[in-house]
């Protein structure tokens, strides 16, 4: 059963929109008058809608990940093809009406996580909101540990964590000094707030607690559905 108790609003389930392109105009035989604003007409509408196609080409596959309006009404789970992703990525959708972060960790990354623990205000995850099987995964913090998903909102005043993901590298965020040995995970550049990458916060941060986790499914094909527990049932 969940403990998740993060808010509130609409969700849903994402989906891949498609543009095509326009039809070409073929000649026909035994017209031998041509009306030229009828030509025109077609000529810039073709063009307006290849102008389209070319414009959500440009998009990034993440963007296509968007959840619908009427997805977000009905209040279905989110689900998240992070196949695509590469050691060090992430992306970011839209559950409940807050941002959720996914990731996908290195080898290297999820092995130290048990090196820092005394840098951590609640390493063991006691005062988290997160479903029952997140604690009981331990530093992991997931139900694999290649892949983090939790709450992109800072347990301080609600602002949105930046990923800061290299471990040893203490000035990936532009003007800030993220500390010597710094493990890799998150800056809130509002208030300087410091998680690792398992969603844990630092100690003598302004945030009092570690980053929420929802509740979701993890299929062996990468594919996460956040708001469910269980995965669905074949019939």
């Amino acid at each position: 059963m969940s403990n998740d108790r993060v808010d509130r609003g609409a969700h849903g389930v994402l989906h891949t929109a498609a543009v095509t392109a326009g039809e070409s105009l073929l000649p026909v035989e035994g017209v031998e008058e041509v009306d030229h604003s009828r030509r025109h007409l077609l000529t810039a509408a073709t063009v307006g809608i290849g102008a389209v196609g070319v414009a959500f080409a440009a998009v990034p596959f993440i963007a296509s990940w968007e959840p619908s309006a009427r997805a977000k009404a009905l209040g279905a789970p989110v689900s998240v093809d992070a196949s695509k992703l590469e050691d060090g990525q992430m992306l970011k959708v839209a559950y409940r009406g807050q941002p959720v972060f996914v990731i996908r960790r290195s080898k290297s990354v999820v092995a130290a996580l048990g090196n820092h623990d005394d840098l951590l205000a609640d390493p063991k995850s006691e005062d988290s909101v997160q479903p029952d099987y997140i604690k009981a995964s331990g530093a992991d913090r997931s139900r694999t540990p290649d892949y983090w998903v939790g709450y992109a909102v800072c347990t301080h005043l609600g602002c949105s964590p930046l990923g800061a993901f290299e471990p040893n590298n203490p000035y990936q965020v532009q003007g800030t000094d993220l500390g010597q040995n710094w493990p890799g995970g998150f800056y809130c550049p509002c208030h300087g707030s410091k998680y690792d990458i398992s969603g844990r916060v630092f100690k003598s941060m302004p945030a009092p607690k570690n980053l929420p986790i929802p509740s979701y499914t993890f299929s062996g094909d990468a594919r996460i559905v956040i708001g469910e527990d269980e995965l669905p049932k074949s019939s």
